[in-house]
């Protein structure tokens, strides 16, 4: 089906908090207008959900049917493994560091460029497997902010359970949660195999004593794109339909 296809945007960012520039990757819709106002979809893995994930192309399809409230995609690219660990692992060095870039610079910034509704219901972190680690840990520090999250496949650990159990302003937030059912025998990027199924079933069944929206749901695969991918159009749908 033809649908009118939108536009990228790439742009390099001098993060404070960081202490280096990052590049970012800005999705319009076809029909972008600064008359209009947008929701926010802030990607970590940001080049992965672009290219692999064809998220833009999801959100031009479903804008198009009228499926889902006008967005901006906003895609924030690692530089390489050692980098993603480091900003996206629950025990990384700079996950505290870049979860101030996300909260402090980034949606500032996004917010005076674009016509965006500037309140935190309407601005959502997506992330698979670390990149879903940090953009949940993300959310549960700045919940004002980041009022959704979409998580494929995250990495659980202590850090992240532990965080979960203490939060307590869960009714601000909007959570969608997935996971592969073969999910047991992932391999790691220290090179070491974990069972992420298990860990994902404990925080579903913590998420699900909170308050918060949440969906959970185990899709039938393991732990890569090839399932990732077909699971964004249903994530859209849910977390920005009209």
């Amino acid at each position: 089906m033809l649908f009118p296809r939108g536009t990228v945007k790439e742009l390099f960012f001098q993060s404070k908090e960081l202490g280096e520039e990052l590049e970012i990757l800005i999705h319009f819709p076809a029909n972008y207008s600064p008359l209009f106002k947008y929701s926010l979809l802030i990607a970590q893995d940001g080049r992965d959900y672009f290219q692999l994930g064809r998220i833009g192309r999801f959100v031009d399809e479903l804008l198009y049917n009228r499926e889902i409230e006008n967005m901006i995609v906003v895609g924030i690219p690692y530089k390489n493994i050692e980098d993603r660990r480091k900003k996206y692992h629950p025990n990384g060095e700079q996950h505290q560091a870049y979860g101030r870039f996300l909260a402090h610079e980034l949606v500032p910034f996004l917010d005076k460029e674009y016509p965006t509704y500037q309140m935190g219901s309407t601005r959502a972190l997506i992330g698979d497997s670390l990149g879903a680690s940090i953009s949940l840990l993300t959310a549960l520090q700045y919940p004002y902010t980041f009022g959704k999250v979409l998580l494929q496949s995250p990495l659980v650990n202590d850090l992240v359970i532990n965080k979960i159990k203490t939060f307590t302003k869960s009714e601000l937030l909007d959570i969608y949660h997935v996971v592969g059912d073969n999910e047991t025998e992932v391999k790691t990027t220290d090179g070491k195999t974990s069972n992420f199924l298990e860990p994902n079933r404990m925080l579903s069944k913590l998420l699900l004593e909170k308050s918060c929206t949440y969906f959970y749901d185990e899709f039938n695969g393991n732990h890569s794109w090839t399932y990732w991918q077909p699971d964004l159009e249903r994530a859209l749908k849910l977390m920005f339909h009209l």
